[in-house]
């Protein structure tokens, strides 16, 4: 009976800790640096100023496909954005300018115009000239990923996020990295992929063209509305994304930045980091397309430093 127990035990202590090996540890110099880019990051809405979240319910499992959910929020997830302040900011403004700029549905070939690539153009323009993108500019120049040439630097941003690349077999170029992570996509009418940001999401929001279902997150990890990053679930012209997240709140050049980092400090296909971020705890996901990005998104793991106070006891 006892070597029975003994036995049992060293299994469960053998599984607890393939369990633990198999989490990312946290990495501590992407966190420094994006704790860094977070402090440059004046273009940030502040919530409960700029912007008001309500985040309601939880959100039922819903199976990938599906149409029917059952909507755990009857409010929309943003009752107040101060949109004359996003429009007066540059680098929110000419982000917006493109918005409208793509084909919602993945297969339908996109047909980019002069104006278009002019409002591209602009929108890098704006980003580059922050201290955010100036300061991972940096890093990426000292870590021999990028040329210390702004020209150079603008081309392999352009290359990154929106070069047209083939989403759909059979198909035109469908696609690219900024529509997928910040305009999103729809794939054979039945499923959303990408949609990342929380301007598209309040835009869409504001049109009705998209309902907010609920948040998504663990029993003892419920968010609020100061985070500045969200796991929610919603639909969009009629088809429901189960499960979905975005940073809340912060700047084009911040998300773009973070992520053209993880990029570019990777070459696996697929790339997982977990990292501590001003009081969250998140992973952030990037997988490749070639030499452009294919998706990029935040996962919450815990809010308000609760990751801090768990790992003290």
């Amino acid at each position: 009976m006892a070597a029975g127990l003994f036995f049992g035990f060293l299994l469960l202590g053998v599984f607890l800790s393939q369990l633990n090996a198999s989490r990312p540890a946290i990495n501590q110099e992407l966190s420094t640096i994006f704790n860094e880019l977070w402090r440059l990051d004046v273009n940030r809405m502040t919530p409960g100023i700029d912007y008001t979240i309500s985040v309601q319910g939880r959100a039922s499992f819903v199976s990938q496909g599906s149409h029917v959910v059952q909507d755990h929020a009857s409010q929309p997830l943003f009752s107040n954005v101060n949109e004359s302040k996003l429009r007066n900011i540059t680098t929110f403004s000419r982000f917006m300018t493109l918005l409208d700029n793509y084909e919602r549905s993945t297969g339908m070939t996109e047909r980019v115009t002069a104006d278009e690539l002019t409002e591209m153009s602009l929108f890098l323009d704006a980003i580059l000239e922050t201290q955010v993108m100036k300061r991972a500019h940096q890093y990426l120049v000292r870590k021999g990923q990028s040329s210390s040439d702004l020209r150079l630097f603008k081309n392999q941003l352009n290359l990154i996020w929106f070069h047209l690349y083939h989403r759909q077999r059979n198909t035109g170029l469908d696609s690219c990295g900024f529509e997928h992570v910040f305009v999103g996509e729809t794939k054979s009418g039945t499923e959303i992929i990408g949609f990342h940001n929380w301007v598209q999401f309040y835009l869409q929001e504001k049109s009705r063209h998209l309902d907010y279902k609920g948040y998504k997150a663990r029993v003892h990890d419920l968010p609020d509305q100061d985070d500045h990053v969200l796991n929610l679930q919603f639909s969009w012209h009629g088809v429901v994304k189960p499960t979905s997240s975005a940073f809340i709140g912060t700047s084009p050049e911040f998300d773009m930045a973070v992520f053209t980092i993880v990029f570019l400090m990777s070459t696996e296909r697929s790339t997982t980091v977990v990292v501590n971020i001003d009081q969250c705890q998140m992973e952030l996901v990037v997988v490749r397309h070639g030499r452009s990005l294919g998706t990029a998104y935040p996962k919450l793991l815990s809010s308000n430093s609760r990751h801090v106070s768990q790992h003290a006891r």
